[in-house]
């Protein structure tokens, strides 16, 4: 789950991190009352979307497609340049590296008080699932796209792992400020700043804190310049204020709506649909699908308990995707019965009409009595026996893969 940066800087301010005063905005007023309030001659006025590279985006214009203005990060030097910024910026298209062409509808700024800047510096704090840490990267050369940085100059990016045992060692910490050149007021304003980001990342179950860029002001304070949040949703059940903080216009719908029926779906961009349990057999599939050459068109994890009717609501979703070619069904029947899903392939494919091919593999709980009704059924439903026979199937099916 993702959030907005003027949300970011919420949680940070909370837990002590510096950052610059703010006000979030829905329209040109809000914006313009912002910049009176702040009483600050420079401001920044910043596009929220949920994508990075805002600065480098182009606005376009949703009705006409023409260019609207580049940039969807301004700084402003009046309550006039606010005031045009807010009107090119709100209600247009920001398209960045991140977006892909389609971009996203810009509802929300932040205005935020100016900064005297030193030095930038990027930083992020992610989950190391591989290490079972959390990880600490950091380099000299914020403000740019870290892609660059590690493909060209990698030396430049410090990291740190930090075992959840024991935590952000003060030694660690230390050196890190170091590695960046900091010193004297600077390197200890800035392992202030981290310890209390880390535990921040933590109490709220982050899955990533990415701080691009974090500055070093004229009189060597660290402050976060910026915020990009994400949180791991399997926490969702301690955090009741996520929902409050979730900007369902910002995600696609059709997962929204997965997610209110009990699916986890996400959509990929290839051409063979994927309903399976669990999301390590989805993972598992989708790189066997590969393997064969064909590309997954999503992940759909349908979990151990679904019923018919979920079955026939994840058939509908994966049909809406208009690059599906053909489905696969990968069901091994723990909690979920073979049975169960058997009738609910059978239900869905007889209501939506469905004109792909299909290639269903059980095994597991009342295999023997899913196959049956498969096979008894006079619709087009191309058995396999494992998943690597399943794979092939729906790559030939489809006539090979994207």
């Amino acid at each position: 789950m993702n959030i907005h940066e003027y949300q970011g800087k919420e949680l940070l301010r909370a837990s002590g991190v510096p950052v610059l005063d703010g006000v979030h905005c829905k329209t040109v007023d809000d914006a313009l009352a912002a910049y009176d309030k702040l009483n600050s001659k420079v401001v920044a006025v910043k596009s929220q979307i949920h994508a990075g590279g805002r600065g480098k985006g182009s606005l376009y214009s949703p009705n006409s497609g023409e260019l609207v203005m580049e940039g969807g990060v301004k700084i402003a030097f009046s309550r006039d340049e606010v005031k045009t910024y807010a009107e090119n910026i709100l209600g247009n298209i920001l398209v960045t590296i991140q977006t892909g062409e389609e971009g996203k509808l810009v509802r929300n700024l932040y205005i935020e008080s100016g900064c005297d800047i030193a030095h930038e510096y990027y930083l992020a704090l992610l989950v190391d699932r591989e290490n079972k840490s959390v990880m600490i990267m950091a380099s000299t050369e914020g403000g740019m796209d870290i892609e660059e940085v590690a493909h060209n100059t990698p030396e430049l990016i410090h990291k740190i792992s930090i075992d959840p045992n024991s935590g952000l060692m003060g030694f660690q910490n230390r050196d890190l400020g170091m590695a960046l050149g900091l010193s004297g007021k600077a390197l200890k304003s800035f392992m202030k700043m981290l310890a209390k980001m880390y535990t921040m990342f933590v109490s709220n179950d982050c899955t990533m804190v990415e701080i691009n860029p974090l500055v070093k002001t004229g009189d060597d304070e660290i402050v976060a310049l910026d915020s990009k949040v994400s949180f791991d949703e399997n926490a969702e059940f301690r955090h009741k204020d996520w929902d409050d903080m979730r900007d369902l216009s910002e995600e696609e719908e059709v997962e929204i709506r997965a997610k209110e029926s009990g699916l986890s779906y996400v959509k990929l961009d290839g051409n063979i649909g994927c309903l399976v349990n669990g999301a390590g057999l989805a993972m598992a599939t989708m790189d066997v699908i590969k393997l064969y050459g064909g590309e997954p068109a999503n992940f759909l994890d349908v979990g151990g308990g679904a019923n018919e009717e979920q079955v026939k609501t994840a058939f509908s979703i994966i049909l809406e995707d208009p690059n599906v070619k053909g489905i696969l069904v990968n069901i091994f029947g723990g909690i979920m019965r073979c049975d169960i899903i058997a009738r609910g392939v059978i239900a869905a494919t007889e209501a939506l009409s469905l004109d792909v091919p299909l290639v269903v593999r059980l095994a597991g709980t009342n295999v023997d009595e899913g196959k049956a009704i498969l096979a008894e059924s006079t619709l087009n439903i191309h058995p396999a026996d494992d998943l690597a026979e399943g794979a092939q199937k729906i790559v030939a099916l489809i006539g090979g893969g994207v």
